[in-house]
């Protein structure tokens, strides 16, 4: 293994170390003096021990990841699942000590509770995925659906695993106040989540329709774009037209609309939300990406 690749592991697994630890903050500081419900499947354990008082919590919790690192040991191959292994003990050793450290004590405020804890939880856990760890549960459920579901975000699909996991919750406690702190809780976890593993890959893509397209494109090619030209025709018009499609950062759109509007005030532009970029000039592609 030459230095760069162990460079690299290393970042990922400091990465993972630092995802861990505002997990477990968060879970310390703002769910448990709370009593605010996670989802996952720590809350299916719960309801699972509720039914079955002899199944106890952890080993329910245990029992139930077996077979997702199974799945994920086929899909995903032993460094990625080794690392999903590191975040989970990572983050339960810390869970256990940062109150070692430190006295947490209830908030009234229970849905600034639900915000704040979202955030901090749904940030750690989108480090881990970002470097493709998981700490199990819906997190490594939801990263394993990813291969079935790939234009569904990340961060959506846990949403959507813990909202069903919630509901059984809410119906198996009759907790309904708790189970909306805890909607509210997974929603925000889920968009920190995905500003986090996709923040740095979403862009703007600009659809330029024009006639002076030779101009605009040595313009554009002058800011240091990227620009693919196609030869279309207007539908309408029947003249030849310029369909120019140039994917750029989002601190460059005032830039782009300006020089747009200077060559010609009469071209037609959508520009619209570019979720992921991969190639020259943006992220590398990788096979493992969320």
């Amino acid at each position: 293994m030459n230095k760069t690749k162990i460079y690299n592991l290393i970042q990922e697994y400091l990465i993972i170390v630092i995802g861990s630890l505002i997990y477990a903050f968060a879970f310390d500081w703002l769910f448990v003096p709370n009593n605010l419900v996670m989802g996952g499947f720590t809350g299916l354990a719960q309801i699972i021990h509720h039914y079955i008082p002899a199944i106890p919590i952890g080993s329910a919790v245990i029992a139930l990841n077996i077979p997702l690192f199974a799945i994920g040991l086929k899909l995903q191959g032993p460094h990625l699942l080794f690392s999903s292994v590191f975040a989970l003990l990572t983050s339960s050793v810390a869970i256990d000590i940062w109150p070692q450290f430190i006295t947490f004590h209830p908030i009234d405020d229970h849905l600034m509770v639900s915000i704040l804890g979202g955030a901090m939880v749904g940030g750690g856990l989108g480090f881990m995925l970002w470097v493709g760890a998981t700490t199990g549960g819906t997190e490594l459920a939801a990263s394993l659906l990813k291969y079935k579901f790939r234009h569904i975000q990340i961060g959506r699909l846990c949403l959507l695993l813990d909202l069903c996991v919630i509901i059984l919750y809410m119906i198996a406690f009759d907790a309904i106040n708790d189970a909306l702190y805890a909607g509210i809780a997974m929603f925000v976890s889920s968009r920190a989540m995905d500003s986090v593993v996709y923040g740095s890959r979403a862009s703007k893509l600009a659809l330029i329709i024009c006639d002076n397209g030779q101009h605009m494109i040595s313009e554009l090619l002058k800011m240091d774009l990227g620009v693919t030209e196609i030869q279309a025709k207007g539908a309408f018009s029947r003249s030849d037209k310029y369909v120019l499609l140039c994917a750029f950062k989002p601190s460059r759109i005032a830039m782009l609309k300006q020089a747009v509007i200077m060559i010609d005030k009469h071209a037609f532009v959508i520009v619209v939300d570019a979720q992921e970029v991969y190639g020259e000039g943006f992220e590398a592609v990788k096979l493992n990406s969320l």
